[in-house]
């Protein structure tokens, strides 16, 4: 059951960095959470080692545990490796989604239409995940689509942010059309170009990004 409930823990701190209830370098007190979920300190510990395992937190000697920051070197290397994931998961979608599967993705596609209509970007951000995972799915290669999926939950608390930058919504929303188009018609090579182009971190809005980050969620030591 310990085992059973540290799992269970694991899942929901993750899902809260995930989504930026819980900030990066945000101090993760075990008697705290103790409290919080009802249970003894060894689940909440294993909890906290899962996660700093996968890169999510960050245990400090004698100081406890603490959402983990990224510098920005480090953030601009993840955003490389980032898109080259997934301009490989586009390029293996491209020639292997069934017909329903890409009758899901636009529909996913159309989910987040009235997400930038309205400037809701929690909303958006989560539809845009959704769209993502699809085309994860749809590389048909499980190994391949842990590990984006993976990568991204890394950068997720800094990824909500970049589409707070003037006009990302609409920007993103047109990447994913243009991304959308290039899988239905079945063209691996485009694909992968635009899906690399979507994150990569030599657009101009991954430099209004950066200058957008509060730089109290970065390590100033790497």
């Amino acid at each position: 059951m310990a085992v059973k409930r540290s799992e269970e823990l694991m899942k929901q701190l993750e899902q809260e960095i995930i989504t930026g209830k819980l900030v990066p370098g945000e101090k993760l007190d075990e008697k705290t959470l103790t409290e919080r979920f009802n249970v003894s300190r060894t689940p909440v510990r294993e909890a906290l080692h899962k996660l700093g395992s996968i890169g999510l937190v960050e245990i400090l000697p004698r100081r406890g545990a603490a959402v983990r920051k990224v510098g920005l070197k480090e953030l601009i290397e993840m955003f490389e490796v980032m898109a080259e994931l997934e301009g490989l998961c586009g390029s293996l979608a491209a020639q292997r989604m069934s017909d329903e599967e890409l009758k899901q993705l636009r529909l996913c596609h159309l989910d987040a239409v009235p997400c930038v209509e309205a400037g809701e970007f929690d909303a958006y951000y989560d539809v845009n995940v959704r769209f993502h995972e699809c085309i994860y799915r749809g590389s048909h290669n499980n190994f391949l689509a842990e590990q984006t999926k993976n990568l991204r939950n890394r950068v997720a608390p800094y990824r909500r942010i970049q589409l707070r930058t003037p006009n990302r919504l609409q920007t993103s929303f047109a990447e994913h059309e243009a991304i959308l188009e290039s899988i239905e018609k079945r063209d691996a090579a485009t694909t992968s170009e635009l899906l690399k182009a979507h994150v990569t971190v030599q657009q101009g809005s991954f430099n209004n990004f950066i200058s957008s980050l509060p730089m109290d969620l970065l390590n100033d030591n790497s």
